[in-house]
């Protein structure tokens, strides 16, 4: 069996995993869902628009909790923390997911005009705030979370939701929002059929540009941005306790690890190199490519967001030394070993069952037969 801390840093790329799977994969989802009353001209077309995730979406949500549950095993003390802290955060994203699968059911219930229309706002102000609000608070991990430790290795939050929404987390907010929006039109020129097809290209390729000019100003923000090194105390093999270690400040130490480890660079450069063969491919009418690149381009984001905070997984501002890392978040040898085994087993039975889900429902979605069925909608 691996060592303590080997294990540790399999588990931080395992969480790693998740959090791209479910940007990716949950992400056109949220992406479809954030702009398909814009893209859709008349009723007819939304529907063909909400008919190319309403049968996936839930499978997709299987990430989410898969990274919660993840989070609650092998790292309990950033779950602790975290979703205390981030607590109404939290509630809001939960709010729009649960809307999302009312939304779907009730939307066509009636047919009244103004009945749809105040469903059709309502998942796209879901879609669109929940691709929102994870950027906040991905960007308020590299700020620092107003958080410490008492004596008694409690964590005590200081902060409130109004205090996240600082002027670089907003920003990583529009890197969220934007790279969402590009998936999620991608896939829904993929999965439609003309016009619907290249309004969603052409809004895709905007979001993309927008995308790539805020994730490159906020790489730029972040040199000039007080980042955190461990300067001593972190023992990689030993008990987790987060005030055994000393950490220190310095501007533009979030990207010192690209310095250190020069691999890492292949995050930012996926990130760019998916986000424009997004557009080059959607610009060529080459929509299931254009995909591909804006799922690279997802997955890029994220990862590089993961190298350049490690080791640490949640940052305090008010006190750097109660920063959780990976060496002093996670739970025991035993506990991480006995997880890894269940998840050499089950994961990929998760990865063929979601392939052979979006084998069935290959092809598009007939903009013809949703109006020839019109009247059982």
């Amino acid at each position: 069996m691996f060592d303590y801390e080997t294990l540790r840093v399999i588990w931080w790329l395992l969480l790693g995993v998740l959090l791209v799977g479910f940007a990716v994969m949950d992400g056109f989802d949220l992406g479809v869902a954030a702009i398909y009353r814009f893209i859709g001209r008349d009723d007819a077309e939304r529907r063909a628009l909400l008919e190319t995730i309403e049968p996936v979406w839930d499978g997709n949500q299987v990430w989410f909790i898969l990274g919660g549950g993840a989070a609650f095993a092998a790292w309990p003390a950033l779950y602790a923390a975290s979703f205390s802290g981030f607590y109404v955060a939290m509630f809001l994203v939960l709010l729009t997911f649960i809307v999302r699968p009312v939304g779907f059911n009730f939307r066509n219930k009636l047919t009244e005009p103004r009945w749809r229309g105040f469903w059709d706002w309502v998942l796209t102000i879901a879609g669109g705030a929940a691709c929102l609000l994870f950027g906040v608070a991905m960007g308020n991990l590299f700020l620092g979370v107003p958080f410490e430790y008492d004596s008694l290795m409690r964590p005590l939050y200081h902060g409130g939701l109004v205090g996240l929404l600082r002027p670089f987390a907003l920003l990583a907010g529009v890197v969220s929002l934007s790279m969402l929006l590009t998936h999620g039109a991608m896939y829904a020129a993929t999965k439609s059929e003309s016009p619907l097809a290249e309004r969603a290209g052409r809004l895709g390729r905007w979001t993309a540009l927008l995308c790539l000019l805020a994730f490159s100003t906020g790489g730029l923000w972040l040199t000039g941005i007080d980042g955190m090194q461990i300067t001593g105390g972190a023992a990689v093999d030993a008990s987790s306790n987060p005030l055994n270690k000393t950490v220190a400040l310095e501007a533009g130490a979030w990207l010192a690890n690209y310095g250190r480890h020069p691999w890492m660079l292949i995050a930012p450069v996926l990130a760019y190199a998916g986000l424009l063969w997004a557009i080059w491919r959607s610009w060529a009418g080459r929509y299931g490519q254009a995909l591909l690149g804006s799922g690279a381009g997802v997955a890029g984001i994220v990862l590089t967001a993961g190298f350049s905070l490690f080791p640490f997984l949640l940052p305090s501002s008010i006190a750097p030394a109660s920063s959780l890392t990976v060496w002093d978040a996670s739970s025991s040898k035993t506990t991480l070993g006995i997880m890894l085994v269940a998840v050499i087993i089950f994961m990929p039975l998760i990865l063929l069952y979601t392939a052979w889900v979006f084998r069935v429902l290959r092809g598009r979605v007939s903009l013809a037969d949703v109006r020839e069925h019109e009247s059982l909608y």
